[in-house]
């Protein structure tokens, strides 16, 4: 970590007054100690001097707060909404650079390797740049190149947000119930998926195979011949923006029919396939001439295992029916919260959340919203973070705008039940039972003659780790207090030096 970007970070928190987020008993003597040196701060509300100071920090803290935004299980709706307004444009670099990466990449030059290449790219972000250009097959492609050194800048700022994650941690009333180390390992593991184009090219061909048939859903080709770790060229896509409504109604497409088809299409990919597109943002999705919709940019993908779907489909449909206990029980069965939690305590704790929504029409509900404030509702109960089920509620949330953007009378709850309702049965019904338990009934037979044994092996570890757990225990909470105890006194070393430079400058 660079001491120079770390005192580069501090400048920008003191500049908008973003150490007074921190308003705790704790923290009030760093607040009396920075005001000499605090700088005259913006009369804007906190939520905006947020979104800027991270604006000023550059693209890596941009895409943090775009992950944020996402985040209003957590966040007060303030600053979720502010931090939607970032946006991850990013100036584009020369066309020698992308050429010269090119050229490494393929070992020849550029015109042996494409027939014509665009030299100003079409899209420009954070992480990589997109060019138009044309194989010598004739077909027409989009050439993603990876950001030079972007790796190094990316693994730099990750490893700061988690050392101040820490610090917000120990020194922050609400610094465990929002767990920002957890929040910081989830962007880690987002943004480094998409460092790597080959690993996305993969994301790209896995969803297409997943809707091969082309009836709802366009999925560009990958050209795996000419794709790198840094280098990913699949076919050229040809759409109107999700977004130019005016363009879609010029074109005769049935708008109410493309909101209902894209929720078949995410609930598809979410129920069928356990997989599903996380960034269906309207800058990655556009409509064919025939009302088809044509995925872009695969970097951020969403898995769900079965037991994921089933619970999750459960959960929905007890929506549906208002039943708060079974969407309690669900939520303790799948491992959700601790087992102990009371499901009546639970059930009551959702019904006063949900119920007052419920006396809206259905088609005026946001089920994306109502999935906030349930996941709010379990944070209270220890509900550990699901990264998959964060995924999916971002999702779900762009996939409800995109809907009623298109269509303001769309019934998301109309659209998707009969859906879940048909792949519940097909999923939990006797064919499928039995047909799990003849695949399972080999591997149990096999295990029938070592019972004995394991039984016994079990008893034994578990007084053993019964006496290692509590010693344990123990000793993680003795260097805890270390930690917290070192990292006060770096801090503090830290302010002097600002303190110094401070009057070196005065």
């Amino acid at each position: 970590m660079s001491i120079f970007r770390f005192l580069y970070v501090i400048y920008i928190v003191l500049k908008f007054g973003l150490d007074q987020f921190l308003n705790t008993k704790t923290t009030a003597f760093i607040h009396i100690a920075l005001l000499p040196i605090r700088f005259n701060q913006s009369e804007e509300n906190r939520a905006t001097r947020l979104r800027i100071a991270l604006e000023d920090l550059g693209p890596i803290f941009v895409k943090f707060g775009q992950m944020l935004s996402t985040r209003r299980d957590l966040l007060p709706d303030d600053i979720a909404n502010e931090l939607a307004k970032l946006q991850d444009q990013v100036p584009p670099f020369s066309f020698s650079i992308a050429k010269n990466i090119l050229e490494k990449a393929y070992r020849k030059p550029l015109k042996q390797q494409f027939i014509d290449f665009q030299e100003t790219p079409v899209a420009s972000a954070s992480v990589a740049q997109v060019h138009f250009a044309k194989l010598y097959t004739g077909q027409e492609v989009a050439v993603k190149i990876l950001r030079p050194n972007i790796k190094k800048q990316i693994e730099r700022d990750i490893k700061l947000l988690a050392w101040l994650a820490y610090i917000l941690e120990s020194l922050w009333n609400d610094g465990r119930r929002l767990k920002p180390r957890e929040v910081v390992s989830e962007f880690a593991r987002h943004t480094k998926s998409e460092l790597n184009l080959l690993l996305e090219a993969g994301h790209c061909s896995h969803l297409g195979e997943n809707f091969k048939d082309k009836k709802l859903l366009i999925v560009p080709e990958v050209y795996w011949d000419h794709c790198y770790d840094n280098v990913m060229v699949m076919e050229r896509m040809n759409g109107i923006p999700i977004s130019n409504i005016k363009e879609l109604n010029k074109r005769n497409i049935d708008i109410p029919t493309l909101a209902r088809n894209g929720v078949e299409i995410f609930f598809t990919q979410v129920f069928r396939d356990g997989f599903f597109h996380a960034d269906m943002h309207p800058g990655n999705i556009q409509v064919r001439a025939d009302g088809k919709y044509i995925a872009l940019d695969f970097g951020i993908m969403g898995t769900l295992s079965e037991e994921d779907k089933k619970y999750l489909a459960r959960n929905f449909l007890c929506f549906f029916k208002r039943d708060y206990r079974g969407v309690a029980e669900a939520h303790v069965e799948s491992g959700w919260v601790p087992s102990g939690t009371s499901v009546d305590e639970f059930e009551n704790a959702i019904r006063s959340v949900c119920e007052p929504i419920f006396n809206k029409p259905l088609k005026e509900i946001s089920f994306g919203k109502l999935l906030i404030r349930l996941f709010q509702t379990s944070r209270q109960f220890n509900m550990e973070i699901q990264p998959q089920l964060t995924m999916l509620q971002k999702t779900l949330l762009n996939v409800e705008g995109l809907g009623r953007d298109l269509d303001p009378n769309l019934d998301l709850w109309q659209t998707a039940s009969p859906f879940l309702e048909t792949w519940l049965k097909k999923e939990m019904g006797p064919k499928k039972i039995i047909g799990d338990i003849k695949k399972e009934l080999p591997h149990f037979l096999s295990l029938a003659p070592r019972v004995p044994s394991l039984i016994k092996s079990y008893l034994h570890n578990n007084e053993l780790n019964i006496k290692l757990t509590t010693e344990l225990s123990d000793a993680i909470k003795q260097l805890r207090r270390l930690k917290i105890l070192y990292y006060a006194l770096l801090f503090g070393i830290i302010l002097l030096f600002i303190l110094e430079i401070y009057r070196y400058i005065k």
